[in-house]
């Protein structure tokens, strides 16, 4: 059963950066597509964007232009760089293949405030 770790969250003022990091482990992470989801308070999950096995990149329209996908298929790792950060992308963010596996990880608790 795969096992989905993500890091690198944190609080960060409007107009700020941050890397996020999820390892993956317990299944062959480089077939899958992956992606990044959020959750906010009071709304649904929501991907935010994916990434093929072969670097082919999608994202919502929320994040276009402000956040980049990208994986290491060595390390099993998939990214996701926020940058140009907005009080509306506070949420909690997870990685999962896409489409997503029943199963997530705790996620990391993203906080754009000033």
């Amino acid at each position: 059963q795969a096992q989905l770790v993500e890091s690198g969250g944190g609080l960060v003022q409007p107009g700020g950066s941050l890397r996020l990091s999820c390892v993956a482990s317990g299944s062959i992470f480089s077939i899958y597509v992956m992606g990044w989801y959020r959750q906010a308070p009071g709304k649904q999950r929501e991907l935010v964007a994916r990434i093929t096995r072969d670097g082919s990149t999608n994202y919502a329209d929320s994040v276009k232009g402000r956040c980049s996908i990208s994986r290491d298929n060595v390390k099993n790792t998939v990214y996701l760089q926020m940058n140009s950060l907005k009080p509306e992308d506070t949420a909690v963010y997870y990685c999962n293949r896409s489409p997503p596996l029943n199963s997530w990880g705790q996620g990391t608790q993203v906080t754009v405030a000033s």
